[in-house]
């Protein structure tokens, strides 16, 4: 497949392509010249298969990302996901629609954590909004609402520890204050309000995450 190229990371390569009639995106895992090639090859296999589990295990646990329909070595060829990367909007959202938003990511990061999912790289610019439109009968208007896809699980892993969650959550924390500090309060709260509400074990990975907080204004 040679499609167009769409980003360039330090790990992969993202191309828009086409697949049997439809929009695909197709992600490479770039080789490392600093590896032995036997063995650089065989890492981005693994790696590939491990975020094709990761993606497939999330889509099971109710958490909407792209589905796969190809993985070949160490190149997954996935559903094209249409929509806006959170980072690139919710500043200019409205209130109301921001508030959506930050109850989608509350929802689909619990549903990740009760599933023994990691994703490794919490960030907005790794949530993509696609908005749901439906006919209401009743009403005689359209609604809409939004799904939110999680994608990027290039870094992520399956586990069950309270760090490791503790970790993912702080690393959110990080981006929202980075790329959407002027809503960080509001934004973190009712996020962290959804979590609690979605996963059991909430309260344990909270504890732990002011641990990690204490730590890191302590080594600041």
């Amino acid at each position: 497949m040679t499609g167009k190229i769409i980003a360039r990371g330090a790990e992969a390569v993202l191309s828009a392509d086409s697949l049997e009639g439809r929009k695909v995106l197709v992600k490479d895992r770039i080789k490392k010249g600093y590896r032995l090639p036997e063995l650089d090859s065989r890492i981005r296999k693994i790696r590939t298969r491990g975020e094709h589990r990761l993606l497939d295990r999330a889509r099971r646990a109710m958490v909407f990302t792209p589905r796969v329909f190809r993985i070949e070595e160490s190149r997954l060829i996935m559903e094209f996901i249409e929509g806006e990367r959170v980072k690139d909007v919710l500043n200019t959202k409205p209130k109301n629609e921001r508030f959506r938003i930050y109850e989608l990511i509350g929802e689909a990061v619990a549903r990740l954590h009760s599933a023994g999912i990691i994703h490794g790289d919490l960030t907005t610019s790794n949530m993509i909004l696609k908005r749901q439109s439906t006919d209401s009968a009743d009403s005689g208007f359209q609604t809409s609402d939004y799904e939110l896809y999680i994608i990027d699980f290039g870094l992520g892993k399956s586990s069950q520890r309270i760090e490791d969650q503790a970790v993912d959550l702080f690393l959110l924390y990080e981006a929202l204050k980075s790329a959407h500090f002027k809503y960080l309060n509001e934004s973190w709260q009712y996020i962290l309000k959804t979590y609690k509400r979605n996963y059991s074990n909430s309260a344990q990975v909270l504890r732990r995450l002011e641990k990690i907080e204490k730590r890191r204004r302590y080594k600041g």
